[in-house]
């Protein structure tokens, strides 16, 4: 029997590993998980946030598919989703009233990648090379 190559894991893992390297203090929020506690990553050095109305996000993902978006945070029990766009964002979005570009230094909560805390769950989950996309496509949607 040939062994089959099982990429699911590592994409996972990777992605994990990649969320934590953003973190001012990984160990400090991997205790926070095993708690069933949401980490607080402060935006600017490996992302921009920008922050929708979760039926809106949702809409958005179905048109533009969600191998094309990077991560997609959502708060189910407030309707509220957030976009991790590239930390070189400049001022591209600024014009688009259905969203909310928070500034640098934002901390947002966020839960481990593989399961929901308090309410909060990856749609997209975090990959290491979620910058391939472009934030004009998410402009275009909106």
């Amino acid at each position: 029997m040939s062994k089959t190559a099982q990429p699911a894991p590592y994409a996972r893992q990777a992605g994990t590993d990649w969320l934590l390297s953003c973190a001012d203090t990984p160990a400090e929020i991997r205790t926070r998980w095993d708690a069933d506690q949401l980490g607080e990553f402060p935006s600017g050095g490996h992302w921009r946030v920008t922050e929708a109305a979760l039926a809106h996000s949702m809409d958005a993902i179905k048109r533009i598919g969600l191998s094309r978006q990077g991560p997609v945070l959502a708060d189910v029990s407030q309707g509220i989703a957030w976009w991790l766009l590239p930390p070189t964002l400049g001022d591209e979005l600024d014009d688009v009233r259905t969203i909310t570009i928070r500034p640098r230094g934002w901390v947002l909560r966020c839960p481990p990648v593989l399961y929901p805390v308090r309410g909060r769950v990856w749609i997209e989950r975090p990959d290491p090379l979620w910058q391939r996309w472009s934030s004009q496509a998410y402009w275009m949607i909106h």
